[in-house]
């Protein structure tokens, strides 16, 4: 299964709605309220690196990492536009999350977008917890969102098309799940179809996203087994308690 190969071209397009900076600021405040003097973080799964732009303007010292090394070529570009005072903060890596290992002790690790939830075996959940504890300081955080699973199982994942263009591109992106219940797992099969608008050339793509659902209990678990322990859980953004339309939870252990 390829995840995040020729997918990642048109990730930035997919995803320009994308409130990053409203999540940035949810992060921070959510990171600040348990450590309060917290400036280094590490990101697990950094993408093309816009949730740690935003960190780093509020004077966050960020480490990334990614596996796509597409993703981490924009991210990047992106840092090259920034001011001295802001670039400097931004340190970008290429690595699994199970395995990366960036020689920093960090105050908190962030793992956002499901990250944890493209994490499909229990081998997978439990090295990327390790990943995140070897970075800890000792009352650090860890921070990360997942498909909740009663959420899941009650409003079930359902075909959807969304279509969007740019100056460059007009993209057709058709999401397909399939469920598989006996394993936790949904499979989002990607077909997108993209026109170059000035050539008028079309390509298509076609990808398989695994994606694990969580429950509250086996996170636990996993925390406990990693040195950490679960200190709040929360629909994502509102705080809310989680519940059976709660797609988004996060979650917050601390070392």
């Amino acid at each position: 299964m390829s995840v995040f190969g020729n997918y990642a071209r048109y990730y930035d397009l997919l995803y320009r709605d994308k409130p990053y900076k409203e999540e940035a600021d949810y992060i921070h405040k959510l990171i600040v309220s348990r450590v309060p003097d917290a400036h280094v973080l590490v990101e697990l799964g950094c993408g093309t690196g816009i949730h740690a732009e935003h960190l780093a303007y509020a004077g966050m010292e960020v480490h990334g990492a990614d596996l796509s090394e597409w993703m981490l070529e924009r991210a990047a570009d992106r840092r090259k536009t920034l001011p001295d005072n802001v670039a400097k903060l931004l340190h970008f890596s290429h690595g699994d999350v199970r395995d990366v290992r960036l020689g920093v002790r960090a105050d908190a690790v962030i793992s956002l977008f499901h990250v944890m939830s493209y994490q499909s075996e229990n081998a997978d959940l439990q090295a990327m917890f390790a990943t995140a504890r070897e970075h800890l300081r000792p009352g650090g955080v860890f921070i990360f969102d997942v498909w909740y699973g009663p959420a899941v199982l009650t409003d079930r994942p359902e075909v959807r098309v969304k279509e969007l263009e740019d100056d460059e591109l007009k993209i057709t992106r058709i999401a397909q799940p399939v469920l598989h219940p006996d394993r936790n797992l949904v499979d989002v099969n990607y077909r997108i179809i993209a026109c170059e608008k000035g050539t008028g050339n079309y390509s298509e793509t076609a990808e398989t996203h695994r994606m694990r659902y969580l429950f509250t209990p086996e996170i636990e678990s996993l925390a406990t087994q990693a040195g950490l322990a679960v200190i709040d859980a929360h629909e994502w953004m509102s705080g809310r308690k989680p519940g059976f339309e709660t797609w988004g939870v996060c979650f917050v252990c601390r070392a």
